[in-house]
């Protein structure tokens, strides 16, 4: 794999992130159900650490985390689509549409987050075997109702990414 689309890689991760809080505390805003809205507090904190372990990468390894790229860009848009659909909810459909959309939004949120874990695990599997070293299978390990997480939110910390 070559460093661009790592780097690329590593961008919109930071990307998501960013965007990932704000899509999370509007759905805050748009949960009327109190186990949903501490669900997704829970999540927004786990965003918040993921973009600072991110920034920290990127500090290690050189990375200037205000760089745009296209990608970048276009995760950016997404998020901001996915914030102004709850807003539209909220005000045009009622708290109970605004809480299925906010819903519907995290999980598309979510989809993207996962899938950027899922690329910089299979980058961290594939430079770990050309150093020999065997990746941790641990963090590969899945998270609630059967659904993968490769890289559990709960397990990512300091140095997760080197």
């Amino acid at each position: 794999m070559k460093q661009d689309q790592i780097n690329e890689i590593l961008y919109q991760a930071l990307e998501t992130e960013m965007g990932g809080q704000k899509v999370y505390e509007s759905a805050i805003g748009c949960a009327q159900n109190a186990d949903l809205k501490k669900e997704w507090t829970k999540y927004l904190e786990e965003t918040r650490t993921h973009e600072q372990i991110l920034r920290q990468t990127f500090e290690r390894i050189g990375l200037d985390a205000k760089k745009e790229t296209p990608g970048r860009a276009v995760v950016r848009h997404k998020g901001q689509g996915l914030v102004q659909a709850m807003a539209m909810a909220l005000k045009d459909g009622g708290p109970v549409a605004a809480q299925l959309v906010a819903a519907e939004c995290v999980v598309e949120a979510e989809t993207k987050d996962h899938q950027n874990w899922e690329l910089i695990g299979r980058v961290a599997k594939e430079l770990d075997g050309r150093s020999g070293r065997r990746p941790d299978r641990g963090a590969f390990a899945s998270r609630g109702a059967g659904r993968p997480a490769p890289v559990p939110h709960h397990r990512l910390g300091q140095g997760t990414l080197d």
